[in-house]
């Protein structure tokens, strides 16, 4: 096996191709130098220098022999500092998971965040529901979710983000579109309604539930993404209830209203995290990331 000292021993003679001058350069004397490099092309099986009277040349086996040596030295002498730099959260990688609608207000600022606190590190995008960044939690796959909450998952943290009412989302050119005030539920009674789907995006639906009696005779159709709902009221096909932020879309052919029972915090999203997490990187930037998303600042 190569040992580091072999190898700083065979790049001094192949870049000084003098025996003498490179035992001057490693502070040693020429014969142990000498038997060192012999023992080594023993064990090697080739001949990796040419012994001439004034001094040594290399064969093609020595040059590609140096060069090989050149990146094992250099990365024997990058790997303590890096290792201390990953120990100290300053260099490393953050797996991040995020919903798709918390790409319209939160997730830009976040990584801007974590650039500040941590330039060095590398962040992992992943999108998911909520259910499947619980689970990435917990399996590793994942180190800090932007999700919405209950979290049931032993030892997960939390911090709010982003808190936000529902709003309505029409075509504009509905009758309700150049309102000046809030639309109330009850002014919803006999519209189409695009609704979300129980299965697939629970929460938004509970949320709706909660605040708006929705017929069945009502619905036009049902999704699970916020972008798709929005569409669909572009389109012509009915109104939704969407979290406000959902105005940084720029959606063409939708009007955004507020609605009048809708609390300023209807909508939360949360960074989650594991407190017993051991990765230095999430822990370092931690402090900014947990702080909260100020919903009225444009998105980078």
């Amino acid at each position: 096996m190569l040992t580091l000292d072999q190898a700083r021993a065979f790049v001094a003679v192949a870049e000084e191709l003098h025996f003498g001058r490179a035992a001057e350069r490693l502070h040693m004397t020429q014969p142990p130098l000498s038997r060192q490099i012999q023992k080594l092309e023993k064990t090697l099986g080739v001949t990796l220098l040419l012994r001439e009277p004034r001094g040594v040349s290399l064969t093609a086996a020595g040059e590609a022999f140096r060069d090989e040596c050149h990146q094992l030295l250099e990365m024997a002498d990058r790997a303590p500092r890096r290792a201390q730099l990953i120990a100290s959260g300053r260099v490393g990688l953050i797996r991040l998971g995020y919903t798709a609608a918390s790409s319209f207000s939160v997730l830009g600022p976040v990584l801007a965040r974590t650039k500040e606190a941590v330039p060095g590190v590398a962040v992992e995008l992943h999108e998911m529901v909520t259910s499947q960044q619980l689970e990435g939690l917990r399996s590793g796959a994942i180190d800090i979710g932007l999700a919405r909450p209950p979290f049931r998952l032993e030892d997960a943290a939390s911090a709010p983000l982003l808190t936000e009412p529902l709003v309505v989302a029409v075509p504009s050119g509905h009758r309700l579109a150049s309102r000046g005030t809030p639309v109330s539920a009850r002014e919803l009674t006999h519209e189409p309604m695009i609704t979300y789907s129980p299965d697939r995006a629970g929460y938004f639906s509970d949320l709706v539930t909660d605040l708006v009696e929705v017929r069945a005779d009502q619905v036009t159709h049902t999704a699970a993404q916020i972008l798709t709902l929005v569409a669909l009221v572009g389109a012509g096909h009915g109104v939704a209830l969407v979290p406000c932020s959902t105005r940084h879309l720029g959606m063409p052919g939708v009007r955004m209203l507020p609605l009048l029972e809708s609390p300023a915090d209807a909508v939360q999203l949360h960074a989650v995290w594991l407190s017993s997490s051991t990765n230095p990187a999430l822990h370092r930037a931690l402090p900014l990331l947990r702080e909260p998303v100020d919903p009225a600042r444009p998105i980078p």
